[in-house]
């Protein structure tokens, strides 16, 4: 009995299956040649299996099993229009054996001057197509003087096929596999140049918050949620982006959702997404966050605001790992870390009821407490570099520099919106700059414009408001020249040097007429 007489359909079946978990790792192309040439030697028995694949017109070796493949065979290359059996091989999609006739009379043995052949050896060829894509053909070579059988070459042209497809659907793996490498890697930066993270987190120089990064380093290697306080736009996204980065999960996606900036009916679509035909509109199925932060994290921002109804439902994701899109009885698994992040008191929500107490504990295992930027001058500094770096970035012009004045007046402020306030107004200042340098000039800040705001509506300013306002006056009338007849110090009846020092002390540099 034949080796093909003796294969069973099953066989067929489990070497096709077999040959299917291979399409999916970096080699795995190299792996469903090794593995499919090995199992082709059950079907129809051979001393040199070769795969040749089609590159610009050539066949080139890819793979060699057997006795006879070695380092000669490896590097072989035929160039297609000098055997044109082959290329019939190829055009009528058939596997077909050669006899010496046909090695003598036709286009000689695709292995002349590489093996030692005896003549009337048998060989076989056949194609490997996968749809509409020729890949290249198969060859099989016996030192026996004997013709493989025709039930031998059906089945080899079955094998053909089935690694042909094998082989389409690893090249895709390898190649989707790269480009989900090199879309992470701009992910990756992105996230760095819009978000900050853990480059950003290492220059804080205050005290509380060398504490927290500390703490945060912490949590960040362990699974556990954690739950972020802080005042509105203290950077508490900026942290939960640096613990991610720190953590395990660094390589898998980091996905944001701010629970208070969409509508309560769109939330749960954004968390959960919904299967096709949910509702009327839902034209085909959509994954929601949860999923699309599958093996990373999710962020939720400001989760005091999330309804009762989905806070059972997230609940249940942290507590079990699962959860029904919308419109769908089927649970889809997950497996996500969870950090939330809030202004809120939430022990008072939970008090009046209007945030679980369960989910509470869930989420405050590991707190986190962003002292507000008030509380930290010393990273005024650094935030407004690391800033201007970004919006540098983000505009595509050269990053600017603060004068000292100018960073004196920023460190001077008491930055009630916190770290996205220090951002609206160093990007004011950047609009409003002339030059290369931010000077005082520029520093457009909220509280100033509040004091003149009541000023206009007959508030009694303070000192230091007038002196600044008058000062700049007269600085505007002199254009800006502070020494000499005529000049600021003079009008003014101040010493020049004393003059300079009120101006650093009120953060005022020279400025041009208006």
């Amino acid at each position: 009995m034949t080796a093909a007489a003796s294969l069973r359909p099953v066989d067929l079946a489990r070497d096709l299956q077999e040959l299917a978990t291979l399409v999916g790792s970096e080699h795995a192309v190299d792996d469903v040649l090794r593995r499919g040439l090995d199992w082709l030697a059950r079907v129809a028995p051979y001393d040199l299996a070769t795969v040749f694949v089609l590159e610009q017109g050539r066949l080139v070796v890819r793979a060699a099993r057997g006795p006879l493949a070695d380092d000669r065979v490896r590097q072989h290359a035929l160039r297609l229009e000098q055997f044109p059996s082959l290329r019939e091989a190829l055009e009528t999609r058939r596997a077909r054996t050669f006899l010496e006739a046909d090695h003598r009379h036709g286009d000689g043995d695709p292995f002349d001057h590489v093996l030692d052949l005896p003549p009337g050896h048998a060989c076989l060829v056949a194609p490997l197509v996968a749809g509409d894509q020729t890949l290249g053909v198969l060859t099989l070579d016996r030192t026996v003087c004997e013709v493989y059988p025709p039930p031998v070459v059906n089945l080899v042209e079955v094998y053909a096929q089935l690694l042909a497809i094998a082989m389409q659907g690893a090249g895709k793996t390898v190649t989707l596999e790269r480009l989900h490498q090199q879309n992470h890697a701009h992910a990756k930066l992105l996230e760095e140049a819009l978000g900050g993270g853990p480059e950003l987190a290492a220059r804080m120089r205050s005290p509380a918050m060398q504490v927290l990064l500390r703490r945060a380093r912490q949590v960040a290697r362990a699974q556990t949620a954690v739950l972020i306080r802080g005042e509105p736009g203290s950077g508490k996204e900026r942290l939960a982006r640096a613990i991610h980065t720190w953590s395990a999960r660094a390589d898998h996606p980091f996905v944001s959702l701010s629970c208070a900036a969409v509508p309560e009916g769109a939330l749960e679509l954004e968390l959960f997404g919904h299967v096709e035909g949910a509702f009327a509109g839902a034209g085909r199925a959509r994954p929601g966050r949860l999923v699309v932060a599958n093996g990373g994290t999710l962020f939720l921002d400001e989760v005091s605001e999330l309804p009762l109804a989905l806070q059972t439902r997230l609940f249940r994701v942290l507590q079990d790992g699962e959860f029904e899109p919308v419109g769908s009885d089927r649970s889809v698994r997950v497996e996500v870390r969870v950090l939330a992040a809030t202004h809120a008191d939430l022990e008072a929500e939970v008090a009046a009821g209007r945030f679980r107490e369960d989910l509470f504990y869930l989420l405050d295992v590991f707190p986190l407490e962003l002292p507000p930027l008030r509380e930290r001058r010393e990273d005024v500094a650094p935030l407004a570099q690391a800033l201007l770096e970004e919006l540098a970035r983000r505009t595509g012009k050269t990053a600017r520099r603060l004068t000292p004045e100018a960073l004196a007046r920023l460190e001077a402020h008491d930055w009630p919106g916190n770290v996205r306030e220090l951002a609206n107004v160093l990007e004011r200042a950047l609009i409003l700059a002339p030059g290369e340098e931010l000077g005082p000039e520029v520093i457009d800040l909220p509280g100033r414009r509040r004091r003149e705001g009541r000023l206009r509506d007959g508030e009694l300013p303070t000192l230091a408001d007038t002196t600044r306002q008058h000062i700049t006056r007269v600085l505007q009338a002199t254009r800006g020249r502070i020494y000499g007849p005529g000049g600021a110090a003079e009008v003014l009846g101040l010493k020049p040097s004393t003059l300079q020092s009120k101006m650093k002390k009120l953060g005022l540099k020279r400025v041009p007429a208006a």
